[in-house]
């Protein structure tokens, strides 16, 4: 749907065939992923009907090979196993991260109010060092920059303290998936999560995007303050992958 609404981040949809397909695959064009080593930008998602069309995917194309550091993501059982069968037969390193994920049909409806001080505002570019800090994932060159680049490709937002910065965030991943937000410590319990969501969802409604974000399974705050604003755990699991370069 990214792609649909004016691709911007750069990916492209395959199929092995139309418009009978076993399988569909989006990914970075391959002229824009310039770092074989960023797996990051590298984000491909997949869906398959067997997992014939899986294995002969893996196998026979460059969705996964020895030069290029990747991220992989899908919601079907036997996704990880597979993908790590043949990125560890080429040299690769792998990581399996799990979330739950979790869909609102409607724009997500806050249950507190604003408290006295904060302010909403998109994430700013100036912000981007305590994103990347503060991201499980990031810390680096490669993941500061991805990060920029989801900023201004994509919608976003936080809430912004009486020094002006951030306290609370949330941006759309590649995918269009609400997987970067974060609450800092100290202005955690106070409902700034259905604020975020309630803001940010109203303008994803109105593009026609869908709602939807993936978290820890053992995140449980996170998860209980999202379906008491409308979100409805989906079934499966929504699998990362992770290939690195040893």
């Amino acid at each position: 749907m990214t792609v649909a609404r004016g691709n911007p981040v750069c990916h492209e949809v395959l199929v092995d065939s139309w418009p009978n397909f076993s399988i569909v695959l989006t990914r970075l064009r391959p002229e824009e992923h310039r770092d074989p080593r960023d797996h990051y930008t590298n984000q491909l998602a997949v869906f398959y009907r067997d997992k014939g069309a899986l294995q002969a995917l893996l196998e026979g194309t460059e969705a996964v090979t020895g030069e290029r550091a990747f991220q992989i993501l899908g919601m079907q059982d036997g996704l990880d196993q597979a993908v790590q069968e043949v990125a560890s037969a080429r040299g690769l390193k792998v990581e399996t991260i799990r979330y739950r994920a979790l869909m609102s049909p409607e724009p997500p409806q806050p249950r507190r109010q604003m408290p006295p001080g904060l302010r909403l505002a998109p994430v700013s570019p100036s912000h981007i060092a305590l994103l990347n800090a503060t991201w499980a994932l990031g810390g680096n060159a490669r993941s500061r920059a991805f990060l920029l680049g989801l900023l201004r490709a994509l919608p976003s937002a936080c809430l912004l303290g009486p020094r002006g910065r951030p306290v609370s965030w949330s941006l759309l991943d590649g995918q269009g998936c609400l997987r970067h937000g974060y609450t800092v410590p100290a202005w955690r319990g106070r409902g700034l999560t259905g604020l975020l969501m309630a803001a940010l969802g109203r303008e994803l409604h109105a593009r026609r995007f869908p709602i939807y974000c993936a978290v820890l399974p053992h995140n449980t705050a996170s998860l209980h303050a999202l379906q008491a604003i409308g979100f409805v755990p989906q079934p499966g699991t929504f699998h990362m992958i992770l290939g690195t370069l040893k």
